[in-house]
């Protein structure tokens, strides 16, 4: 319904747009953030270094087994070679190492080395036991990359060498260390990064703090260089912003203050002016003034919030008093729904923005209701709707601009003074409540107004 200049909140800023992709597993907030990417960097770099030194550890190893291994085995297969055929067997356990054996008898199996590591290993043991007849050499799955070399020895008969590398352990300490050393990096990340963020998170708040009563509480000038500069900037900003305001309000009272006299004057006046159309036209001009002047102040007063204090009231009795005054005008509101239980709010906000809501309204539709909706999570939802044409979308975000009505004419008489919605936006940031404005699909205005009754009872 086009109402007049009242409406959607002016400072609402429009909705980011959703992440997509990627974007949606990250955090949201700055510390969450930072603080993953130093996290995340760091365990990178753990693991990069960790890989780094197994892979040398590795190919020191390897070259250390393929210095001693070859020669090891190639000095058992001739001490096997030298004793007597019936003596061999009870040396097998005293030449026998972690990563070789010794078979006598049968042949060797396998296929030939594919890897070119078990190549390596294989040349550089057939390499040490020459001149013994190498007959085969296999490699097998189990164990894993293990080596099965045939060796014929002087008197004819064999002995099969079972080879295998063996990598250098790591102690179950390293990992342990590893981890400890990742934790105290991230512990340190997270101080170093909140550090940095918690004075950003404070004056965010203390910027959501200033309200229209421009009250916002001082941020201490402590730490950092940057950040006492930084809380310093704000402290005085608010002032300013508090100075300017005051200074404001102060204007449009004494203006308001010094027209009372002329225009109680004017009136006096025209009760001597003869009957006719000239003085009605000029009574009505005077009470457009007057009604203007008024609510410019009340618009004024309104930026400093609600002096009120909050305090438990019935609402059911609250909305059916205010329904009751508008049946004895010969105005018909209808009220649905019910709250069922006392809540804490500042009563006198509370009937001057549903007041406008609702004249709002009447002044466009021919049918309003009162829509009163409360749910368990402790938030109660005002809704006054009608059936008037509504409000064009493109102007929905200037509607709330103080003396600005919808329609192109400046007859008060349906335009208005533009300051009602106003007025009725102001309360409700005071009270923390949220007024928004949507055009209903049936055709009509819906103006809503969502409050949260538990946050209310600690309204200062």
């Amino acid at each position: 319904m086009p109402t007049s200049a009242d409406s959607l909140p002016a400072d609402i800023a429009p909705a980011s747009p959703a992440p997509t992709g990627l974007r949606r597993l990250l955090p949201r907030s700055l510390f969450s953030r930072v603080t993953l990417i130093i996290v995340v960097g760091l365990a990178i770099a753990q693991l990069l270094t960790f890989i780094a030194i197994g892979y040398e550890r590795g190919i020191a190893m390897r070259e250390l087994m393929m210095i001693g291994i070859e020669r090891d085995i190639a000095s058992s297969v001739a001490i096997l070679d030298r004793l007597p055929a019936a003596e061999r067997q009870d040396w097998l356990a005293r030449l026998e190492r972690r990563n070789y054996h010794f078979v006598l008898g049968g042949s060797a199996e396998g296929i030939p080395p594919d890897t070119p590591l078990s190549q390596q290993f294989a040349k550089a043991i057939t390499d040490a036991m020459r001149p013994f007849e190498i007959v085969k050499v296999g490699q097998v799955s189990n164990p894993p990359q293990g080596l099965q070399i045939q060796v014929r020895l002087s008197d004819g008969s064999s002995v099969v060498v079972h080879a295998r590398r063996v990598d250098m352990p790591v102690s179950s300490w390293v990992m342990w260390l590893l981890w400890v050393q990742l934790l105290v990096l991230a512990v340190c990340a997270w101080y170093a990064v909140r550090l940095v963020t918690r004075p950003l998170a404070q004056l965010a708040d203390a910027a959501d703090d200033l309200g229209p009563d421009l009250k916002g509480r001082q941020l201490a000038e402590e730490g950092p260089t940057e950040v006492q500069h930084a809380a310093r900037a704000f402290n005085a900003m608010q002032k300013r912003i508090a100075g300017y305001m005051a200074e404001r309000v102060e204007i449009l009272a004494a203006i308001s203050h010094d027209l009372q006299t002329p225009i109680t004057r004017m009136r006096l006046r025209t009760d001597l002016m003869d009957d006719g159309h000239d003085r009605d036209k000029f009574r009505q001009d005077l009470d457009a003034m007057h009604t203007l002047v008024r609510e410019g102040v009340t618009y004024a007063r309104t930026l400093h919030g609600a002096t009120e204090p909050p305090r438990r009231i019935d609402a059911d009795a609250l909305f059916e008093s205010m329904v009751a005054d508008y049946e004895d005008a010969g105005q018909q509101v209808l009220l649905e729904g019910r709250v069922g239980e006392p809540m804490v709010t500042r009563p006198n906000a509370l009937r001057r923005i549903l007041t406008n809501l609702i004249d709002n309204a009447l002044k466009f539709g021919t049918e309003v209701r009162l829509q009163v909706q409360a749910d368990a999570g402790h938030r109660l939802t005002l809704a006054v709707v009608d059936n008037g044409p509504g409000i064009p979308p493109d102007q929905l975000e200037n509607v709330l601009k103080p003396f600005y009505r919808v329609e192109g004419s400046r007859n008060r008489n349906t335009g208005g003074t533009g300051l009602g919605l106003a007025i009725a936006q102001q309360l409700a940031t005071a009270m923390g409540a949220e007024l928004t404005l949507r055009n209903r699909d049936g055709g009509g205005l819906e103006a809503r107004l969502t409050m949260n009754t538990r946050d209310a009872t600690h309204e200062d």
